[in-house]
Formats: C-alpha cells, sequence, structure tokens
C-alpha cells in the first residue's frame, strides 16, 4: 500500500463486527487497498459492543471503529473509509474528478438510504435473533421494507443497463455498499430475484472480487 504523507495520524487498529454488513464494507475497502491492520473482534452476539470498555471507545455502542495514533477514534463506516481513502488513495475508490467524487457519494448514499437500510429494517424487526436488540420489533415495518428492497433492487437493475458498476464505469465504495446490503439478504431471509439480469451481471461480476472473500 503506498500512503501518502499529509501529517495526520495513521491507523493502528480496527475494532471488528464480523460478519455484520457495516464492519465488512470496511475489511472489503482495506483489501481493495491491500491495507493491513491489527483487527479485534467485538462479538455482537455477546454484547461486546456495550461492554464499558467499548462504549468509552464508542459511545453509539456500533462497529467498527478505527483507532488513530495519539487515540483519536473515526466511527461510521463510509467516515473510516473516507479517512483511508485520503491516506491510501491507489486505488481510488471515492472518484477523482469533482463531478465523479460527487457522483461516488451520490451514490453510496441512495444505496445506503434505499436498499441497505430497507434490508436492516427487515433484519432487525423480523429475525428473532434481533428481538432482544431491537426493541420494540415492529413486524409490520419489517414486512413492509421487503416491498421497498424489492423496488430498490429493481432500480438498480435499470441503472444498471447503462453503465458497468453502481456508480460509473469503475467500481468504487457505491459498489461495496451494494453488494454487502444484498448480502446482508441472506440472514434477512430475502432472495435476489433471478429475472433482474443486469444486477445478476454486476453481482457476478463484483463478487468475483479478490477482496470480497471473507
Amino acid at each position: 500500500m503506498n500512503q501518502t504523507d499529509l501529517g495526520a495520524p495513521k491507523p493502528t487498529e480496527l475494532y471488528d463486527g464480523g460478519r455484520a454488513p457495516n464492519p465488512r464494507r470496511v475489511r472489503i475497502f482495506m483489501a481493495e487497498k491491500a491495507i493491513e491492520l491489527p483487527i479485534i473482534q467485538i462479538d455482537i452476539a455477546k454484547k461486546e459492543h456495550k461492554t464499558e470498555g467499548f462504549t468509552r471507545l464508542n459511545p453509539m455502542q456500533r462497529l467498527p471503529v478505527l483507532v488513530l495514533e495519539g487515540g483519536a477514534v473515526i466511527t461510521e463506516s463510509v467516515a473510516i473509509c473516507r479517512y483511508l481513502e485520503e491516506l491510501y488513495p491507489e486505488p481510488n475508490l471515492f472518484g477523482r474528478t469533482p463531478l465523479e467524487r460527487a457522483e461516488v457519494v451520490m451514490w453510496n448514499r441512495r444505496v445506503e438510504l434505499g436498499l441497505f437500510a430497507s434490508v436492516a429494517a427487515v433484519f432487525r424487526h423480523l429475525h428473532p435473533f434481533m428481538a432482544e436488540f431491537e426493541v420494540p420489533q415492529i413486524a409490520a415495518w419489517g414486512e413492509a421494507n421487503k416491498t421497498k428492497v424489492a423496488e430498490q433492487l429493481a432500480f438498480l437493475d435499470s441503472e444498471l443497463d447503462s453503465r458497468r458498476f453502481i456508480a460509473g464505469e469503475r467500481f468504487t465504495i457505491a459498489d461495496i455498499t451494494a453488494l454487502c446490503a444484498i448480502e446482508f439478504m441472506k440472514p434477512s431471509r430475502l432472495e435476489r430475484p433471478a429475472h433482474l439480469l443486469n444486477l445478476a451481471r454486476w453481482w457476478d461480476e463484483v463478487s468475483a472480487r479478490p477482496s470480497i472473500r471473507p
């Protein structure tokens, strides 16, 4: 990995949440850039993210968490990726030109607010494992979001008819977000519709990337 010397503190360790989709986004991003850091695993099922020690690190009790030299902490997956992009700019995953950067952020946000959030709502409000984490679980909201997931997948399929990747003609963080959202459909007990051929073509390509391997 080639680092840009910005005088910024270097990352020292990453607190990771295993199979959870947001930590996975950061791991894929790091793998694309060949960034290697010590990783501290936090077991969400054992509520290790609720401990006093972790809460001091991130009062929101969420993963992932990036720790920097000097003790500074960055949370939220896209913020972590943005910081890593500044330090390790190649391969570029956020866009090079002003227009491309805006388009990548636009599409990443669309996928987050549309597909990713809807899949998460299905999982959080319908999966038995989440009963003690999502209080109250509202089954009707989980069911309503199944329709939203289908709508968002169809929307992405129509958009992918005119370009190779989510935000343009090359792989970016928007593709990482979309891939993790679709992966998250499996534990949410949702299926990717087989008739969405553009989405299937995109999925086959991005899921074959070395960085996607668990």
